[in-house]
């Protein structure tokens, strides 16, 4: 069974990634210069927020799956999360945008919400 807690964070994901997608594809050198980056890469900004929509849909489109598509999102989840974590305070170490730290810590937390599900759905 999988928990409906975890139906409501999938949705909850699907939101959050939304609310920077859509920046990040729209006007990246706009949000990412308004949390202090000097120098944006518009096309890397739009990779990130391709990969926003991709994860962020596929959790709203399998929000009511079964406890194996679940499983297979929640290790794309963590996978996702856990290499986003480190690149992210890799580049804050390099001089990045003291906002990178805070994406950083919204990855981590989802890579430890991910993580305590996975655990569950074993």
């Amino acid at each position: 069974m999988v928990p409906p807690s975890l139906r409501r964070w999938f949705v909850v994901h699907f939101l959050v990634d939304l609310l920077f997608a859509v920046p990040l594809l729209a006007a990246p050198e706009l949000l990412l210069g308004w949390l202090g980056w000097i120098a944006v890469d518009p096309v890397a900004a739009r990779l990130v927020g391709a990969a926003l929509v991709g994860i962020g849909v596929q959790s709203w489109r399998g929000r009511n799956e079964g406890r194996e598509v679940f499983r297979a999102m929640l290790d794309l989840k963590l996978l996702w999360s856990a290499t986003a974590t480190v690149g992210l305070l890799v580049s804050l170490l390099q001089g990045a945008p003291v906002a990178t730290g805070l994406f950083a810590a919204v990855f981590a937390a989802f890579f430890c919400l991910w993580g305590s599900y996975r655990l569950r759905l074993r």
